[in-house]
């Protein structure tokens, strides 16, 4: 028992010095882990610095040198061309549709009348039968029937036509039998929502452009080229533009467009969209600095491209700007090069 007593303190103070020397495991763990993070934020930091760009900067006699020109971007209000293919119209085709359309229109009326007239000799119990009466009717029913179906039809293919007078068709008919007029359909392949257009457009026939008279929008869908419709009316046509040759067509946008207007050589493309270069202000460093800017192409006019995002007083690489490409290392194309391709 002795014995026991003697060895307690013993076995106490060592489980004294187990306990003080636990917590330090989870410390040093603790105290490691951070050291790992501490390493692996640097290596992400230096990393994100690696794929940062380059900075585009050139001194005067550089840019000189690789023939880099700047020029602030040009205001401009337009309204955006549309190009479109036309197929010239038969006439044959109108002719049969119109024709169509006016005798089912008769037809109706015809059985109209002789439904009315049927039913008022059965109520005077003259010379009509009950089963008559109603044969006349079931027919009126249907050749009225025929007679919305025809309209609809004519609507639908020839659109605007539908709404004129009767004497306006026949003086078109007149001209398209003459071959003084034709008829176009323009379509805008993967067009699908109707665009307000100008009343005017321009036909390219042989490297000439001849002006066409837009009609209205054409609600049937073209079954090749999947896209919304015009119908145009060439009222003094070329000779030798028959029944469905194809032509280029170009519509005009009735809606005003503003925006930027830059060469086509100074606009490029990468993954996030268009962009351009824009000289900024080094603070009297005795270099140029460049950064790419983000546009929204809104539409093609002549050689260049009307853009949104830049401001008036933008100094925009207008000219060279290949070579800052080539600095940058985007893996992207000019606009100029698509075009030229």
């Amino acid at each position: 028992m002795r014995g026991l007593w003697r060895i307690l303190p013993w076995v106490l103070l060592a489980a004294m010095a187990t306990n003080a020397q636990a917590p330090q495991a989870p410390d040093g763990s603790e105290k490691s882990e951070k050291s790992e993070k501490s390493d692996a934020d640097k290596s992400d930091a230096d990393k994100s610095d690696n794929d940062k760009p380059a900075d585009l900067s050139l001194t005067p006699s550089q840019q000189e040198a690789v023939g880099i020109r700047i020029e602030h971007p040009l205001a401009l209000t337009s309204s955006p061309p549309i190009e479109a293919y036309g197929t010239v119209l038969d006439p044959a085709a109108l002719t049969a549709d119109l024709g169509r359309l006016e005798s089912s229109q008769a037809a109706a009326s015809a059985a109209a009348a002789d439904a009315s007239r049927t039913q008022q000799l059965y109520r005077a119990e003259a010379q009509a039968s009950l089963k008559a009466s109603q044969v006349s009717q079931a027919q009126a029913v249907e050749a009225d029937a025929q007679a919305r179906a025809a309209a609809m039809s004519f609507s639908m293919q020839w659109g605007p036509l539908a709404l004129w007078s009767p004497d306006q068709r026949r003086a078109l008919l007149a001209g398209l039998a003459k071959g003084q007029q034709l008829l176009l359909r323009a379509d805008v392949p993967g067009h699908h929502l109707g665009t307000a257009i100008e009343p005017r457009a321009l036909v390219e026939v042989d490297g000439v452009n001849v002006s066409a008279r837009v009609l209205g929008p054409l609600p049937r869908t073209d079954a090749q080229s999947q896209s919304a419709g015009w119908l145009l009316q060439l009222e003094h046509a070329p000779e030798g533009l028959g029944a469905g040759a194809r032509t280029l067509v170009r519509l005009q946008s009735a809606t005003a467009t503003s925006g930027m207007l830059v060469p086509a050589a100074a606009l490029f493309y990468a993954e996030d969209g268009a962009y351009v270069y824009r000289q900024e202000s080094t603070g009297g460093t005795g270099s140029f600095h460049y950064a790419a800017v983000g546009v929204k192409p809104l539409g093609r006019v002549g050689n260049s491209w009307l853009v949104e995002g830049l401001a008036r007083t933008d100094q925009i690489v207008v000219q060279g700007a290949g070579v800052l490409w080539s600095l940058q290392g985007i893996s992207s194309f000019s606009a100029a090069e698509e075009e030229h391709d």
